[in-house]
């Protein structure tokens, strides 16, 4: 025989029977861990396509080798902890050796009925991913809840009166209450057509959309600083805020409403409002310590991964119900949504960065263009200044321990804690006591004596920097500092360069300072040198630092002895200002002091001086009389366009995305950025809607053509979870429930929904009204079973007792922000005049490395406005409107918790913004009312509960106001359930 068909022989008597003696064995002890409902490490043993591709460790049986199969070494390992099955007795030796054999043999699985049911993905069926339902007959609102109480034996409420219509629908679409007068006027109208007439009146207001606003951007965890340990302002993020508002008002279709939120810069690049809007795609959390201020390149990487994952989930969850942050380490658990699919998602965000933005690109350009027409006069201007009174005396070479002439040494500093000369580069200080006057250490008994003093000032104490001499004016610091003050670029700088002029070429110089730093020079000394008596400061000031550092600011104060001669505060990395500042022959010193512009932080504040210079006056210069007037007039256009440069008027701009080339996305192996795979993956969505393709581009796709795939995906009419989605959230918020009670989850992992048949119904009358939410607002409003009481029926409870199927409203506790605005508005203090803009600040705002927010008691106009408009900041909640459930804006909220607790109790009966109130309450009672008790107390109940006092209540109310005063009687309103529950 020959030794070929010898050895096949052989193998062939060897060869284990899979489907007789390796399957059993794997259903039998494998399967409970590694199966279709479970799979421990990601590993499935149940089919052969999941067996062979492996867990997360990867493949798990490789044909022919035992040694690289973790099957094998986990069935073999001695310690009982690593040692598979976990439970139970381990494998015979028998059976350890058949699965031996079958692998060493070409582990040969021949696929069964079994093997490819399980290919099939069952979680595909899920309702939510399936297509709209086609209704071959008519259907309302309350035909599909009336068939579904019939089914179950259950009958609707009745109708609620019309003073509890009036304030609920109030309530509901403005998030204030009616007044007296608008629930007279309704009860008294017998117009047929009253109710839905006073929907249309309701939703035509402008306060629907700042109702709307709120329920928008709790979803999109909006608030105006980044969160973090280092929470910045961001001043300009309220536009995003406003573009909802409005957006919400005009019923811009919603489809329009979500593509320009996602892709508004590419779709109408022209169009303020659609930049704005991308302002969704920044309204979250986002770490400036670990995207900036970081040297690790490992903290970078951390906080972009969380940064892209919140962008992604943000759209995901608000626009489509879909937890896809759950696939970030591994396939999803329970949606068919897998790993891959994530990162073709974080493929689309890939090229994007949050930060300040211009609103208007084409007057952005216009001024940019000016600029630069200005910037190229005052230079041709200096120039020949320059030329007729000479080079003067440079103050970056006395830095370097030079005369000013050119003889110091080049990027050679001073040390501000100890006055030593530095050559090196240095980092951070914390610790060099502020406000302490420390003398240069020249090492040199030559060197001129031209710097007095180095100081880092914190801002709160004057500064003596002559004999009796104090500075006052100093802006606040966090009396940190950085580096030294160098005659030339600042450790880190990455920028010399100040309106077009490069100050580090030939013929240049730089006076390098970083915040929190100053100098004094002796002026005395200088003179004694020079020559020099009367003379001019004249210098460029402006930033050094990256482009990645546009939110940073830092301020810049010029003192000649005591007196302030020049401050520009809260200075923006692409600000710039001119310096020309004459100095009389007595005055004795020069102080440059760079501060941190109070944005919580010095890591980015590199302020640098090009050509600072002493020059001689024009009038002690031997000039010719036509000179003289040369330079005159020279002066005088050099103080113009100095004055139009510093007082720039600056392009609006929105707190936003700004769109980069997209770099390579891979998937993260468990989500690890240090462990990327090394494939790259282009941008990409979910493949489980079977009438859409995921594939949204190549990885040579521009940036904006991924998001505005992605915006095309979402808003595709045959997708069906967008308007399943947005129906649903619109539902909610008249209900208090949805029909699916998870409005952001509408997974294998979520609710399911009452009435999948309403569901249906409501997204498709979105799309053949053209996605307008005012009409579904109405379509809802108008029904029977939202008009319906509240009352409580037992008979009906015990069988339905969490209202699901809707035989009663629900009645529901008023949010915390319409808490404080109604209690504003019966007060007689609420501001509806002020709406849009920048946000109050009910705080005071103390710069710092952490910026400190203390909240303040609201007791003026301004800070009278409604919550909407109130800036948010993310590490110091409101206290008050936290104890009545505001949630936290670092939080996606798509559904608000309601809680009870003794504390909202307190707080509606002590909080120093309640007595305030209850006093302003009770003088309004007193001037609208007069001095009748009886009238009093009617006019009290009308605004608080819009109904009359019972007249149980009317004697209880005139005894206790009689016994206290009025302005105990409106405390106690305040803290009435009634007064926070609509029914």
């Amino acid at each position: 025989m020959k030794p070929a068909i010898f050895l096949f022989f052989i193998t062939s008597a060897l060869a284990v029977d899979f489907d007789r003696e390796i399957r059993p064995l794997l259903q039998e002890r494998c399967i409970e861990c590694h199966g279709e409902k479970k799979q421990k490490g990601e590993l499935r043993l149940d089919a052969k396509a999941f067996a062979f591709k492996g867990g997360h460790d990867g493949p798990a049986i490789v044909a022919g080798k035992i040694d690289k199969s973790p099957l094998y070494q986990r069935i073999t390992n001695e310690d009982e902890k690593e040692r598979m099955p976990p439970k139970g007795d381990p494998l015979t030796p028998s059976q350890i050796k058949t699965i031996q054999t079958w692998i060493e043999s070409g582990a040969a699985w021949p696929e069964n009925a079994t093997d490819k049911a399980a290919l099939a993905d069952k979680r595909l069926s899920h309702w939510a991913w399936q297509p709209l339902t086609k209704f071959s007959t008519p259907q309302s609102i309350d035909s599909i809840i009336q068939a579904k109480l019939a089914e179950n034996k259950l009958q609707p409420s009745p109708e609620a009166d019309r003073r509890t219509l009036i304030r609920r629908l109030t309530f509901d679409l403005h998030g204030l209450p009616p007044t007296p007068a608008e629930v007279e006027a309704f009860i008294q109208d017998q117009d047929p057509k009253a109710y839905e007439k006073l929907i249309d009146r309701l939703l035509a207001s402008p306060r629907c959309g700042e109702r709307y606003a709120r329920h928008w951007l709790d979803i999109a965890h909006y608030a105006d600083t980044h969160g973090f340990e280092r929470d910045q302002r961001r001043d300009n993020a309220w536009r995003y805020r406003d573009y909802v508002i409005n957006a919400l008002n005009a019923d811009k279709p919603y489809d329009q409403f979500l593509r320009e939120q996602i892709a508004g810069d590419v779709l109408s690049p022209n169009d303020p409002q659609a930049i704005a809007a991308t302002g969704f795609l920044a309204a979250g959390p986002w770490d400036f310590v670990g995207q900036v201020e970081t040297k690790s390149d490992v903290l970078r990487r951390s906080a972009r991964t969380l940064d892209l994952d919140d962008m992604v989930t943000q759209v995901m969850t608000a626009a489509c119900g879909v937890t896809v942050n759950c696939a970030r380490c591994h396939d999803h658990k329970l949606d068919p949504i897998s790993q891959r699919e994530y990162y073709s998602l974080w493929s689309v965000f890939a090229g994007l960065k949050r930060g300040d933005r211009d609103l208007n690109t084409s007057e952005s350009a216009r001024l940019a263009v000016e600029r630069a027409k200005t910037q190229t006069r005052l230079r041709q201007v200096t120039t020949e200044l320059a030329k007729l009174t000479g080079e003067g005396l440079d103050l970056a070479d006395m830095i370097g321990g030079g005369n000013g002439l050119g003889s110091g040494m080049k990027n050679a500093g001073l040390h501000i804690g100890n006055g030593t000369v530095v050559k090196d580069k240095l980092g951070y200080h914390r610790d060099i006591k502020a406000n302490r006057l420390q003398k240069p250490e020249w090492g040199n008994v030559n060197a001129p004596k031209f710097v007095q003093w180095l100081f880092v000032p914190d801002g709160r104490q004057e500064v003596n920097v002559a004999a009796k001499t104090p500075v006052k004016s100093v802006p606040p610091t966090s009396a940190h500092s950085w580096d030294a003050i160098r005659n030339g670029p600042l450790n880190a700088q990455v920028s010399t360069t100040i309106d077009g002029t490069d100050f580090s070429k030939e013929g240049h110089s730089i006076l390098g300072l970083h915040a929190n730093s100053a100098v004094t020079f002796d002026l005395k000394e200088i003179r004694k040198a020079s020559g020099y008596a009367k003379m001019r400061l004249t210098a460029m000031v402006g930033f050094g630092a990256s482009k990645q550092a546009a939110d940073s600011l830092a301020d810049f104060t010029v003192f000649v002895g005591s007196d302030q001669k020049f401050q520009r505060l809260k200075m923006r990395k692409d600000d710039s200002a001119r310096i020309d500042i004459k100095i009389s022959a007595d005055a004795p010193t020069l102080t440059l002091i760079a501060t941190d512009g109070g944005d919580g932080g010095i890591g980015n504040d590199l302020l640098f001086l090009g050509d600072a210079k002493l020059t001689l006056d024009i009038e002690s210069q031997p000039l010719s009389a036509a000179d003289k007037a040369r330079v005159q007039a020279l002066r005088a256009e050099e103080k113009q366009l100095s004055a139009k440069l510093n007082a720039k008027v600056a392009a609006d701009k929105v707190y936003a995305v700004i769109a980069d080339k997209p770099p390579a996305i891979q998937i993260l192996k468990r989500g690890d950025p240090e462990s990327p795979a090394e494939e790259s993956i282009p941008p990409g969505t979910l493949s489980l809607l079977r009438d859409l393709k995921p594939a949204l581009g190549t990885l040579d796709t521009p940036e904006g053509e991924r998001r505005k795939a992605l915006a095309t995906w979402i808003t595709d009419p045959r997708n069906p979870l967008t308007r399943r989605v947005i129906v649903n959230r619109l539902w909610h918020w008249h209900f208090g429930q949805g029909i699916v009670n998870t409005p952001s989850d509408f997974g294998l992992g979520g609710g399911k929904p009452s009435h999948p048949e309403l569901l249906d119904y409501l997204a498709e009358e979105l799309l053949k009204s053209g996605w307008s939410l005012k009409h579904l607002h109405k379509l809802i409003l108008i029904s029977d079973v939202y008009r319906q009481s509240s009352a409580f029926n037992q008979q009906a409870s015990a069988l339905d007792a969490q209202n699901r199927l809707l035989w009663r409203q629900n009645p529901r506790r008023i949010e915390a922000e319409a808490t404080r605005d109604f209690v504003l508005a019966i007060s007689g203090k609420l501001n509806l005049q002020q709406t849009g803009g920048p946000g109050f600040t009910d705080f005071t705002y103390t710069e710092s490395y952490a910026p400190v927010y203390q909240h303040i008691t609201a007791d003026t106009p301004e800070l009278w406005r409604r919550s909407i408009y109130r800036f948010v900041v993310r590490s110091t909640p409101q206290k008050f409107l936290t104890t009545l459930d505001c949630p936290d804006p670092a939080n996606l909220t798509p559904a608000r918790m309601t809680t009870t607790t003794a504390l909202q109790s307190l707080a509606l009966f002590n909080n120093d913004f309640i007595l305030r109130q209850s006093r302003y309450f009770a003088e309004r009672l007193q001037k609208e009312s007069g001095t009748v008790v009886a009238k009093q107390i009617h006019f009290a109940y009308a605004l608080a509960f819009s109904r009359e006092p019972t007249s149980e209540e009317q004697q209880l109310a005139t005894k206790f106001i009689l016994a206290n005063d009025l302005f105990a009687f409106c405390r106690s309103l305040f803290n009435a359930n009634e007064f926070v529950y609509v029914d």
